[in-house]
């Protein structure tokens, strides 16, 4: 072989190499558990709303009975322990979604309409929830703190079973709100245009054909993450859809790596949209026989967060992202 043949047949194997890696890169990875034993922990937890510089997170804690909107602080590389929001605790709160730029922030919650009264029954999966139902609310940023929160209007709030708030750059907000006779979940959008929020449209892709849940929008619109019943959906499975030109696509099943033969669902991106939290039932699996140290880690585990209730994972976006770059 001669020197020209030798450089051609090693810059080839090198492409190879790098082509190779490169898909290594960006295949898809499995979930890790966020926070375990802080964030996520042995109550139903979801939904992290993340402040622009990632530094402050609010997320929802509860049980059937309820839940409440907490908040943690990043310090040293750990999530502090979280405390009761500021406009939390009176009724049940849940599913906070921030604004890009931080200014705002729109949770769900069965506060009655004048904040006096009974809570708001709800009205999903062919099921009366009475206490239990949803309207969205706004809560400003003001200074260090929060203002007082509002309800949405009507054009939005239209019944009792509105929940899942995802809020883009211009304001708009997405949602999912129980449609028809059997209270079938589906997704709509509000457009914020001259102050106010416009009346509510269907997503397209949401067609009420399935049962789609939790939208996570990128502030662009670019993508969305949600939850679905369709097919090929185990249980509850994510999907991707993308927009392009005004219009968005055929929804993308995150696959077998990301999705469980549990309920997956809640999703939520992080500032940077390149992260998917989400929540899911799914629980580590345990190998038997086992030593004595591996059940007592098995045991800690369980204590902490690993019960089967939702927790919340997290796994790069990358890969899809990167294929519709």
């Amino acid at each position: 072989m001669n020197l020209s043949e030798t450089l051609i047949s090693l810059l080839a194997i090198s492409l190879i190499a790098m082509t190779t890696g490169s898909a290594d890169a960006l295949s898809p990875k499995a979930p890790t558990i966020f926070a375990s034993g802080v964030i996520s922990g042995p109550s139903h937890d979801s939904t992290p709303a993340f402040t622009p510089d990632g530094q402050t997170l609010y997320f929802g804690r509860g049980s059937r009975a309820g839940s409440t909107i907490l908040v943690s602080h990043l310090r040293d590389g750990r999530w502090s322990y979280p405390e009761i929001s500021a406009f939390s605790g009176e009724w049940s709160d849940m599913e906070p979604a921030m604004s890009p730029d931080g200014s705002f922030l729109i949770f769900v919650s069965n506060r009655p309409a004048n904040g006096a009264g009974k809570p708001l029954d709800g009205f999903f999966n062919g099921k009366a929830f009475p206490g239990q139902g949803g309207n969205l609310w706004r809560v400003e940023r003001v200074g260090d703190g929060w203002g007082k929160p509002v309800r949405l209007p009507n054009s939005v709030n239209r019944s009792g079973s509105v929940f899942a708030p995802s809020v883009v750059r211009d304001g708009s907000v997405y949602f999912m709100e129980a449609m028809g006779e059997k209270g079938r979940f589906q997704l709509f959008r509000s457009q914020f245009l001259n102050g106010a929020w416009q009346p509510a449209q269907t997503v397209s892709f949401s067609d009420g054909a399935s049962i789609d849940v939790d939208p996570a929008v990128a502030p662009d619109e670019s993508f969305a993450v949600f939850g679905s019943g369709r097919s090929p959906a185990q249980n509850m499975d994510l999907f991707i859809v993308f927009r392009k030109d005004g219009a968005w696509g055929q929804p993308i099943h995150l696959g077998t790596e990301v999705n469980s033969p549990t309920s997956d669902a809640e999703a939520r991106l992080s500032p940077d949209g390149k992260t998917l939290y989400f929540s899911s039932e799914r629980v580590v699996p345990i190998t038997y026989p086992r030593t004595l140290a591996s059940a007592r880690q098995d045991l800690k585990r369980m204590e902490e967060w690993d019960n089967g209730n939702y927790n919340i994972w997290e796994v790069s976006l990358s890969p899809w992202l990167s294929d519709h770059q």
